[in-house]
């Protein structure tokens, strides 16, 4: 009976480690989707960002057609026009590829939690039945104490019972 319940000790210590793993993934997986908000909260502020720059663009062809009408008389006029096109198709280039690996990033981390949850349901699933396992076991060594304590007093009384037949005789 004490190694058994040594064994069932044993069992729950291991049990409970295991319980503990999976809160210390769960922390981690509420960290990683704290920094996934973050990574939304920036998508947002690139979406803001991006009407800014449109409107900075529409700023910008007025500007165009405004040194359009001016580069007839100035050649200068024209240099500044063309430097600003090409800062423009620069800053467009940058903006674009910082979109796509934005987009790849956030994907990449989408696909991530979306492991991670499974990993999680799969973990869950697991506690689950290995507690239905345990407390199967807990009410079988209950029913067997119960049996072993019954048998004990049988043991008692019949003993008894011997011990006044002894002294009849």
């Amino acid at each position: 009976l004490e190694a058994d319940v040594s064994e069932m000790r044993n069992e729950l210590q291991s049990r409970d480690g295991l319980w503990r793993r999976i809160q210390l993934e769960c922390q981690q997986l509420h960290t990683e989707l704290l920094k996934i908000k973050e990574y939304k909260d920036i998508q947002e502020m690139k979406k803001k960002y991006q009407s800014s720059r449109v409107q900075l663009t529409e700023q910008l062809e007025n500007k165009n057609t405004e040194l359009l009408l001016f580069a007839e008389n100035q050649k200068h006029q024209e240099e500044e026009l063309n430097k600003i096109r090409n800062h423009v198709y620069r800053e467009e280039q940058s903006h674009c590829s910082e979109q796509e690996r934005m987009k790849t990033e956030i994907s990449d981390l989408t696909e991530e939690l979306h492991q991670k949850e499974i990993t999680i349901a799969t973990i869950m699933e697991r506690a689950s039945l290995l507690e239905r396992q345990l407390k199967m076991e807990l009410e079988t060594k209950h029913k067997l104490l119960t049996k072993q304590q019954l048998l004990e007093f049988r043991y008692q009384v019949i003993k008894s019972e011997n011990t006044h037949l002894k002294e009849m005789v």
